[in-house]
């Protein structure tokens, strides 16, 4: 499987950062399977930061060796179990089991409006999984440990012409 990383410089040597704000899935290294979102979130994280260039780290990942050999927690959907996760992990209250990876769909800025709903309590949680189901979710793998890091291999990045 190939897998990508958007960020202001390229990551050659994926590590553990702490974070500054609370995230969909937790601490971790944040990728996905789809180029173009990869290309979204560095052309966002560039110009938040305002420095660097947008850059699409691309990494080869054996998913099927790595998701024998460590925990994982998927998610197939936008469902009652991920919106719960997400909350939590948001919220800064998950205080549940660490995986090695986590494997979903992503709250993007799409579907943060949704999700601002909810948590602001004007969507129900049946309202806002109705409301998820028009949207187009993309996926997003976190590689949360070192062990989970130790399963990338760096092949280079995405030419800046196809941004």
């Amino acid at each position: 499987m190939i897998i990508y990383h958007g960020s202001n410089l390229t990551v050659s040597e994926p590590r553990l950062v702490p974070q500054n704000r609370f995230l969909d899935f937790g601490y971790g290294f944040y990728t996905t399977t789809n180029k173009d979102q990869a290309t979204s979130f560095a052309m966002k994280v560039t110009k938040r930061r305002r420095e660097g260039v947008p850059t699409v780290s691309v990494y080869e990942f054996d998913e099927k060796k790595a998701f024998s050999e460590c925990t994982l927690l998927r998610f197939g959907s936008a469902n009652e179990a991920w919106l719960d996760f997400v909350s939590e992990n948001r919220s800064g209250n998950y205080d549940g089991e660490l995986y090695d990876f986590i494997f979903g769909p992503v709250a993007d800025d799409d579907v943060y409006a949704t999700f601002a709903l909810y948590t602001a309590g004007v969507f129900t949680k049946e309202q806002t999984l109705e409301a998820l189901k028009v949207k187009k979710l993309y996926d997003q793998l976190v590689l949360s440990t070192e062990k989970a890091l130790s399963y990338l291999k760096f092949i280079g990045t995405v030419p800046e012409e196809e941004f």
